[in-house]
């Protein structure tokens, strides 16, 4: 699955390229969006829906990562970083000291699933039981439920926005014997096939996983013991901001790109835009901030 979206994204890029060369205008009109994984299927419908409306566009989309998003800014390898996550302040102050401004998008707001094997025994799960299992004290299912199987963790890398965000969520250090994926189809995969998995995947990507209903459930989440549940994919539940897991969905553009990126920015605010951003499971909000 991921070769697969590599594959679309590469020919995405391509087809655009091409036809952003054949109209010839001179515009300079060439995008260049690195970063974040749970943003990058969004990212890639949005960019093929706004080459429909002007094609003189060139727009190259890859993931691998906020942070490898950040980076490739920082170094001038791309107009756009997609983000699961603000700036650190270390990001920060090396954007500062090299002189770079930027402007920061809030377009889009997301909630982290975390997914289980559909044959496990568990529905929902607290804060402070789901911390205990990520980090590694609880290392057996039997603790919390009636399968007696070893756990295996299904995470990101470090360089993830959302591997940052869970642990600063649940204040933990992840457990050395979690496997490091580097996106959602892989975790998704893992735990497909794996009736001890446990892993975190954006809600608006295994929401478009067309089989991951048929392998996996997304666990409800409950801040304490005696909370409600609460889950990732309940669009009352996000609005109210009750989801424990929840968080704004970001993207840092180069100052000096803004001229050509803002008609790509107006699409996202627009009612298509919109449309394709609540299609993929995510939840509008749009807020321009210059740094």
């Amino acid at each position: 699955m991921e070769r697969e979206l590599a594959k679309c994204i590469l020919f995405l890029s391509v087809c655009l390229g091409l036809v952003f060369c054949t109209g010839c205008s001179g515009r300079g009109n060439s995008i260049k969006m690195k970063g974040s994984d749970t943003e990058v299927n969004l990212a890639v419908n949005l960019a093929e829906q706004f080459a429909t409306i002007d094609p003189e566009f060139n727009i190259a989309i890859s993931g691998g990562g906020s942070g490898l998003g950040i980076t490739s800014l920082l170094n001038g390898q791309a107009d756009i970083a997609n983000s699961s996550r603000p700036l650190s302040k270390e990001e920060t102050k090396q954007f500062k000291d090299k002189g770079i401004a930027l402007r920061t998008i809030i377009f889009a707001e997301d909630a982290t699933a975390f997914v289980v094997h559909r044959d496990l025994p568990l529905e929902e799960i607290d804060v402070a039981t789901l911390g205990k299992i990520l980090s590694g004290e609880i290392k057996n299912w039997a603790e919390i439920t009636t399968t007696d199987l070893p756990i295996n963790i299904y995470g990101r890398q470090s360089s993830s926005g959302t591997h940052s965000f869970v642990k600063k969520k649940l204040d933990i250090e992840f457990s050395s014997a979690a496997k490091e994926m580097t996106g959602n189809a892989q975790i998704l995969e893992g735990v497909k096939a794996d009736k001890t998995g446990i892993g975190y995947v954006g809600a608006g990507y295994v929401a478009h996983e067309p089989t991951a209903n048929e392998s996996v459930k997304i666990l409800k989440i409950k801040e304490s013991e005696t909370a409600v549940a609460q889950s990732p994919t309940d669009p009352e539940a996000i609005n109210n901001r009750l989801y424990f897991f929840q968080r704004p969905l970001y993207q840092f553009v180069i100052e000096k790109s803004w001229d050509k990126v803002k008609p790509f920015i107006d699409f996202e605010r627009s009612p298509l835009g919109e449309k394709l951003i609540e299609a993929h499971g995510y939840y509008n909000t749009q807020e321009v901030i210059s740094d």
